[in-house]
This record gives C-alpha cells, structure tokens and sequence, in this order.
C-alpha cells in the first residue's frame, strides 16, 4: 500500500537504452546479435501488453497466464527454429555440463524444447524475483556481467582452446549486448533503488529473463545458467514448492512466495534482504565463471 501511486512499465527505460547501445556498438551483421535483440524485443513485447492491460485498459490481472506462458513459449519456439536454421544439428544440440569436458548432444526435438524451456523459465524467474525494489534489476546486473565474460571466452579461439569449452565463432559480439544490457541494469537502478521512484513492470522483467536465456543458448551454456542466475532460479523454486505443498499438504512452506517475501515477514528490512540477496548473487557469478576453469 506504501508504494501505490508509484510509476510502473519503467522497463520501456531499459530497453529504450539497451537496444540504443547495442545498435550503437555491436556489429550488426552478425547473426547471433539478431537473435539475442529478437528475443529481447519478443519478451518486452508480451510484458508491454502486460503491463498495458492492467494500466490502461484497468484490468488488474492483465492478460491470463496461460495466455501470457503461450506467447513466451512461441517466442521462444520461434528462436529455437531460426538458431536452428542453416546450422547443423550436431553443432546445436550439444549439451554442456559445467566440470565436465566431454559434450553431451540431444534429439533434434528433445533439445528445441529444452531451449524453449531455458527461454520460458529465465524470462518467469525474473519476472517473479521482480518484487522488491532493486532486487530483480540489480541481480540482472550482475547475470549480465557473467554472460558478458561467458559470451566473450566462449567467442575467443584462444581462450576457449585454453579452457576447454566449446568455441562458437562470433560470438564476442553478444559480449558486447550484455555488456550494454549491464549498462542499463545499472541506469535503472538508479531510479530503482529502495526506496523506488518507478518499477520495471513485465515490459522489463520479462525481457531480461528473455534475453538471459536466448544468450545461454547462443553461448551453449544453458545448464550453467542455472548457476549464473541461482537467485532467479530460487525465486521460481519456492513459488513451486509454496503451490505444490499447499495443493498436496494443504500447508505452506514458507511464510509467503516468492522467497524474498518469506524473509520480509520473518521480520528482515526490505533493504537487507535486497543488499544479501545482490550479495548470493555475486557469489553464484564467480561460482558460475569459475566453472570454466575446474574442471
């Protein structure tokens, strides 16, 4: 109730800036660039309809969640088959476990719905980490700054000869995306930081997540996204946990879902669980980074 009243959809701030830089600095005949951009633009575009139902059109909800799921799995369907195009199916399903050197690869099929998943699943677990002021952007910031290092030693010949990881050419452009998506992560949280002047909304949230995905996936790392973005995937798990004791058990796990929530109504300030959270997030960054070399 304290912060009603304050300016929602801020989300169009970030991509306005993101999409800004990276025209600006990214080579933009690459067509990895393209993809990631897609994708970004794709998940904005749902949370924008989003947003814009509950705003302007005054319906609380917004659009159903199921719609809202639909939309972001034939985005993401609609990535998988494009990064598909052209490229042999070897060279895409190959599944990369972190410490482990040897490959895995999928079905055809079995790997696009595992990447559709990635891109569902990274775009909800922001969108639902996005419920203290700060915390879902700031988290971003630092996932941008991994993907930045992954996209950069994955789309070097040398380093990912030293490292042992898989070499995807050209890839060092999308370093240049997630180092403009840090960027704006961090000009937002400007205006973000507790107490909040205005809220991402589903226009951002959705498109971080969205984007986070779609760059795991280009950088063949999607199981390492779990690792990078741990926060966002605790978030997702207790919401999970929460409905499905409560439908089983007809008990709750935890005081409220998602998780941040629970550590408020223990009684621990706002701003607290937002800095200790930022704090986890950090440390599952180098965590996720460092995988590269134990192996």
């Amino acid at each position: 109730l304290k912060k009603a009243g304050t300016p929602t959809m801020g989300g169009i701030l970030i991509a306005a800036v993101f999409l800004a830089s990276s025209l600006l600095w990214a080579r933009l005949d690459i067509r990895s660039v393209w993809l990631a951009l897609g994708a970004f633009a794709w998940f904005a575009v749902v949370g924008f309809w989003d947003d814009y139902t509950k705003l302007v059109l005054k319906n609380s909800k917004g659009i159903s969640a199921r719609a809202k799921v639909a939309l972001q799995a034939a985005g993401a369907a609609a990535f998988m088959l494009v990064y598909f195009h052209g490229r042999g199916a070897w060279d895409v399903t190959r599944l990369n476990l972190p410490f482990i050197k040897r490959p895995f690869y999928l079905p055809v099929a079995l790997y696009c719905g595992f990447g559709v998943l990635v891109l569902v699943g990274s775009s909800n677990g922001v969108n639902l980490t996005d419920g203290l002021d700060g915390l879902a952007v700031g988290t971003s910031a630092f996932v941008s700054l991994a993907l930045a290092m992954i996209a950069y030693l994955v789309g070097h010949a040398a380093l990912s000869a030293y490292l042992i990881i898989p070499h995807v050419p050209e890839l060092g452009e999308v370093a240049v995306l997630c180092s403009a998506m840090l960027g704006s992560c961090l000009g937002f949280l400007w205006y973000n930081a507790h107490p909040a002047q205005v809220f991402m909304g589903d226009t951002g949230s959705l498109a971080l997540g969205g984007f986070f995905g779609a760059v795991a996936v280009l950088a063949k790392q999607e199981v390492l996204l779990l690792l990078v973005g741990m926060v966002f995937v605790l978030e997702a798990l207790s919401v999970i946990v929460q409905v499905a004791s409560f439908k089983m058990r007809g008990k709750r796990v935890f005081a409220m879902a998602p998780l941040h929530h629970h550590f408020e109504l223990k009684g621990i300030p706002e701003s607290k669980v937002i800095v200790r959270f930022w704090i986890v997030a950090a440390l599952f960054m180098l965590a996720a980074v460092s995988t590269f070399k134990l192996r």
